[in-house]
């Protein structure tokens, strides 16, 4: 099950890597059409507010069709196998099965309790999907769908089928097959969703009406769960879905922001569902204070080097909001420690909520500047200047914290231990362990990683499903007991380590999609000449 559910995680961020791009451009669109920054250039008819609003349009084409993205995004991490079919298939199965709603409720809408004469949006719980009108099922939608059918296709998209029948085997047979699975799955939403819509709409008065402790418990739950990989399950719903508000706090807010921006009144009564939206902020004072205090509980000769590390894990936290290559460096030395990191989030959000602090504040220091400082910058300052001193008090209180605990409790994070650190070049990597390549040259790093990592799973006969998500490798082996430990993980360039049965997450980084790759074309050339890396026995 948590195989299942760590594929699932993974596949469900593959859209989510197209946002900050888009994010950001809007973000800037807007602040530059903002009179309180650009003053009589910001007019709707000059040809300067026009292109700008014409970039705009273009970046808000994944905003607006999250739905579809979430559908297309999922079979790329969840097939087993023929990939490109497996997104095609998906994609002509969700726009069929809206179809199939939109018809439904149009003839039927009285039955199902739906009004479908109504016009989208508001409280009317329709939408539009690629022109077609249907009911808002958001991303929740989506994702069943896409992993229904994913599901579909890896059970039967091999399946050989009678000579006379060749035309349809593939793709074709999974889309036949598919097609009666939507049209069942069509009337069940239509049965099933709009009391559950209701159950939403209540669902977000609740949690916004629960003030900082509904803030404090979400903050702690997203961070507290970055261990198992499975802290996607409680931002998506939040951060893209429709819990909170109706088209997801990223959406909402960016598409408020202008008005937002010109407004006095406070943000925390214009937005109050930004709350939800704080965790990042425990990504750049949090992190900021643990790495203060790793570095200066280090042996006073180990400082150097242990800045070394820190350093660009530190700053890969603050500046894009990816925390594992800093937190996993003390989550398995002293779990505690990463409980008591998951309490202090929570506890800064809250406070900062409860002191009129909100927004879209979910990443890291660029996300931050782009979607809020900037844009709040005329008439939010004070917002602005509360959050950041709220967030300096919690850099010490970290600080504080997390050095007397170090010390006190002896807990062995880098630059304390009696292990060398010694920062090794690929030379020295490649003659130590005899890896070289067909024409005698030494291998690429990531090419040496991905032996390493594939041979530390126990080889590639072992793997039964290979993905990834932001920063992990999330690996499903066929006999958990072939795969090699923690120490033995860290040592080919991993960061951590999290096993599940055998469900394995391989903590790797930012350059995961990139190792991911190598992974992949060791794992489908493994008997073939045309990747001809070698491993001497002292590998």
């Amino acid at each position: 099950m948590f195989s299942a559910i760590q594929r699932l995680g993974g596949a469900m961020f593959t859209p989510v890597l197209l946002f900050p791009f888009v994010g950001i451009l809007i973000g800037f669109t807007i602040v530059l059409k903002n009179p309180l920054f650009v003053g009589d250039l910001a007019d709707k008819n000059g040809m300067y507010y026009q292109i700008l609003q014409v970039i705009e349009e273009g970046g808000w084409a994944v905003f607006r069709n999250m739905a579809l993205l979430f559908a297309i995004g999922l079979p790329i991490g969840l097939a087993k196998t023929a990939h490109a079919r497996a997104v095609m298939v998906v994609m002509i199965s969700y726009l069929t099965f809206n179809y199939f709603v939109g018809a439904m409720g149009g003839f039927w809408g009285d039955y199902f309790g739906v009004d479908f004469s109504q016009a989208i949006g508001g409280t009317s719980g329709l939408t539009e999907i690629a022109g077609i009108k249907t009911l808002d099922t958001g991303i929740f939608g989506a994702i069943i769908i896409a992993s229904l059918v994913t599901w579909i296709h890896n059970r039967t998209f091999d399946k050989q089928l009678p000579a006379y029948l060749g035309i349809f085997q593939g793709a074709s047979f999974v889309a036949m097959i598919s097609f009666f699975a939507v049209f069942i799955a069509a009337w069940l939403t239509l049965m099933i969703w709009p009391s559950f819509q209701h159950g939403i709409l209540n669902m977000q008065s609740f949690m916004i009406e629960s003030g900082s402790l509904g803030v404090w418990l979400y903050t702690f739950l997203e961070r507290i769960l970055i261990p198992t990989g499975l802290h996607h399950f409680v931002y998506t719903p939040f951060v893209f879905g429709n819990v909170v508000t109706p088209n997801g706090i990223t959406v909402d807010w960016i598409t408020n922001l202008e008005v937002f921006s010109q407004s006095s009144e406070s943000i925390k009564d214009l937005f109050p569902a930004g709350g939800f939206a704080l965790h990042g902020n425990s990504k750049i004072f949090g992190c900021t204070g643990i790495s203060l205090a790793m570095y200066y509980t280090a042996k006073p000769e180990n400082r150097q080097k242990v800045a070394a590390l820190l350093i660009p894990a530190t700053l890969t936290a603050v500046v894009i909001g990816v925390t594992e290559p800093l937190e996993f460096t003390f989550l398995f030395i002293a779990p505690w420690l990463f409980a008591i990191h998951a309490l202090l989030a929570g506890t800064m959000a809250a406070i900062m909520y409860s002191f009129g602090v909100s927004g879209n504040m979910g990443g890291g220091l660029i996300d931050f500047v782009t979607f809020n400082w900037i844009p709040l910058l005329d008439n939010h300052s004070g917002m602005i200047a509360t959050q950041i001193v709220i967030g300096l008090c919690f850099i010490a209180i970290y600080f504080v914290l997390f050095s007397y605990l170090i010390v006190k409790f002896n807990v062995q994070t880098a630059g304390r231990g009696d292990s060398e650190m010694k920062l090794h070049t690929k030379q020295d990597f490649n003659q130590k362990h005899g890896i070289t390549s067909k024409d005698g040259n030494a291998a690429k790093p990531l090419q040496i990683q991905a032996i390493k990592t594939i041979a530390a799973l126990g080889g590639v006969e072992n793997i039964a499903d290979l993905s990834n998500c932001a920063t992990r490798l999330r690996v499903t082996v066929r006999d958990a007991s072939k795969v090699q430990s923690l120490e033995h993980f860290v040592s080919t360039g991993a960061l951590s380590l999290v096993t599940r049965g055998n469900a394995i997450q391989v903590i790797i980084g930012l350059n995961v999609p990139q190792l991911r790759e190598e992974c992949d074309l060791i794992y489908s050339a493994a008997n073939s000449t045309d990747v001809d890396l070698t491993l001497s026995p002292a590998a």
